[in-house]
């Protein structure tokens, strides 16, 4: 019995190694890439993706070197995403198409967010794409405005203890609360940060901007930003930025 139970115990292991394999092997591209799309993936806009990107983070985030993320031109739904770390190489998520948050909101956890990242240095966000939070679906659910005890909505990306990290290129969007918070992070970069576009039906109001250091990084030496129906505040260490 003894024998059989080991013989069992044995087969569970290799199975999984197994599994891992097939997964790395399944997505892993030229030079340590990680197609979504070859994990299952569909860019049709209705299908819940979490799966495949979470099994990309993973295998990316556990192998030695530097591994990408490749979010191909589409529109990927997803739930909510953890990228927790320390990895064993760096990585880049480099985004082509459009990461769509859920609108359903029973799928974050409470006061969660919808992309979390942890413990991860050397992180690279970048491309031409787009992270939707999709939030004109769901801020009618949002009573804050009202009264102190309310469902705090998720926030679209949030990095704590995020080193030596770059954010370029892709664009945040429709957050159903906070675009981006970063907590306990040091070195960061965000190139081309401020551009608020809003419409002038839905304007962006209540705009905070908080301890942002900005520097401009073209030929003319001044400091700018994009900023159209937009109204909000600024404050801490934010430097020459005449938005509002």
């Amino acid at each position: 019995m003894r024998a059989l139970f080991l013989l069992a115990l044995f087969c569970v292991m290799h199975g999984e190694k197994e599994e891992s394999k097939r997964i790395d092997a399944k997505a892993s591209g030229p030079g340590g890439s990680f197609d979504i799309t070859k994990l299952g993936a569909s860019g049709n806009g209705k299908i819940d993706n979490t799966k495949a990107v979470q099994e990309a983070w993973a295998s990316a985030c556990g192998d030695t070197g530097k591994q990408t993320i490749l979010i191909p031109k589409g529109d990927f739904l997803v739930g909510q995403l953890n990228f927790t770390g320390p990895c064993k190489g760096d990585v880049t998520i480099h985004v082509d198409g459009n990461l769509l948050s859920t609108m359903d909101l029973s799928q974050y956890k409470e006061h969660g967010n919808w992309i979390e990242i942890l413990r991860v240095d050397n992180l690279v966000i970048t491309g031409k794409g787009n992270l939707d939070g999709l939030g004109p679906a769901v801020w009618s659910k949002n009573s804050c405005a009202k009264k102190y005890d309310c469902k705090i909505l998720p926030n679209s990306l949030v990095m704590d203890f995020v080193n030596n990290g770059e954010v370029s290129g892709v664009t945040l969007l429709n957050s159903k609360f906070f675009h981006m918070k970063m907590y306990q992070c040091k070195d960061m970069l965000i190139k081309d940060a401020v551009s608020l576009l809003c419409s002038a039906k839905i304007p962006c109001t209540g705009v905070t901007m908080d301890d942002i250091n900005v520097e401009y990084s073209g030929t003319n030496n001044k400091t700018m930003a994009i900023c159209t129906n937009a109204k909000g505040s600024t404050k801490g260490c934010l430097k020459e930025l005449a938005c509002f």
